[in-house]
């Protein structure tokens, strides 16, 4: 293999690494009190049966002592999935003026479909007025860590 060759390969390789996931906000025109810097997701592609870790880079002008993240999951369009998360498990309460950093770490089991899926997340504060709302798209591969044996 010429040395240009290796080069790109490794350079394809490193990329697909650090690829940042694409965010938008719900309603372009609204004015949320929490900005969304960017989203981490590892590994990138999600491998069913595996850890992955979500990481969510926000700033806020205001202290937030409390509240919640509500979380959709679509597929092909098709609302497969939701669930409720307390912000203070995700993060460190309260949060302060400032950035900081929702992570959030779940295992898919073994049997999800391959694809790419849309997630929708709202944040709300304690008394659910609406902080940010981000949408983003996100992969699960082919591979699994689990064989069919162990369904």
């Amino acid at each position: 293999m010429s040395r240009f060759a290796l080069a790109i390969s490794c350079l394809l390789f490193v990329s697909t690494i650090v690829r940042a996931t694409d965010v938008s906000y719900c309603d372009n025109n609204e004015e949320y009190q929490v900005k969304v810097q960017g989203v981490d997701i590892s590994p990138d592609p999600i491998v069913r049966g595996q850890r992955t870790n979500f990481s969510i880079s926000a700033n806020t002008g205001n202290v937030i002592s409390h509240g919640k993240l509500e979380i959709e999951v679509s597929f092909f369009g098709w609302h497969i999935h939701s669930e409720t998360h307390d912000l203070c498990d995700e993060t460190s309460c309260p949060v302060a003026i400032g950035d900081f950093l929702v992570a959030h770490s779940q295992v898919l089991p073994g049997y999800t479909p391959p694809g790419t899926y849309s997630l929708k997340m709202k944040m709300l504060d304690g008394h659910k007025k609406e902080l940010t709302c981000i949408k983003f798209s996100f992969k699960i591969g082919l591979g699994s860590s689990s064989s069919v044996a162990d369904m």
